[in-house]
């Protein structure tokens, strides 16, 4: 049984999103030590894989990691792995970024992507990968959220994820449905003796 669950990440507004995902109580890692484990993976599960893996080597935990990024179809999959990174700064630079790419673009088509790496240590390491389609607006709405949440506009809505509010989009976000695909066999694991 899992009784502790370490969450192998430094931003705390994906630490709120994945205690509400999970629905459980998380140790976040900055609280376990100063780490950071440098993003050298080609792909967002092998990303995710090195986060769990080095943090559930230094804790000794159980640990879940992710690893997401906004693909966007007319930039060729861009800013995809380099999300977080594509441009220095805070979240508006990168969205600023973003716009300016897409200005006179009438395709918006988009999807955020994300891998979920569980690693329990000297047992094993599941990983799962999650999507949730949508467009990116012409121009950012809504204090919700973080990242490209207010430029992006799930399939189905008229709102970006920051003016759905936190309980919306924690139930149908790329991290949500990485999480389902993985939630069979996490409960497995809570209930064996």
């Amino acid at each position: 049984m899992i009784k502790e669950l370490l969450l192998a990440t430094t931003n705390k507004g994906k630490y709120k999103e994945f205690e509400f995902i999970t629905g459980r109580k998380l140790i976040f890692a900055p609280e376990i030590a100063d780490l950071i484990v440098e993003e050298t993976g080609k792909t967002y599960s092998e990303n995710a894989m090195l986060k769990a893996k080095t943090w559930a080597e230094k804790s000794g935990l159980p640990c879940l990691a992710d690893d997401s990024g906004l693909e966007v179809e007319a930039l060729d999959g861009a800013p995809g792995l380099y999300s977080a990174r594509i441009v220095p700064g805070k979240d508006e630079n990168k969205i600023s970024w973003l716009l300016s790419k897409l200005e006179g673009n009438k395709n918006r088509n988009a999807r955020f992507v994300a891998s979920l790496a569980l690693c329990v240590p000297d047992e094993f390491i599941l990983i799962c990968e999650g999507f949730c389609y949508g467009k990116i607006s012409e121009t950012p709405k809504g204090l919700g959220g973080f990242g490209y949440d207010p430029v992006f506009i799930p399939d189905g809505y008229e709102k970006t994820f920051a003016e759905l509010g936190f309980e919306i989009k924690n139930s149908i976000s790329h991290r949500a449905n990485a999480f389902r695909k993985m939630k069979k066999f996490f409960d497995t694991l809570n209930n064996r003796s």
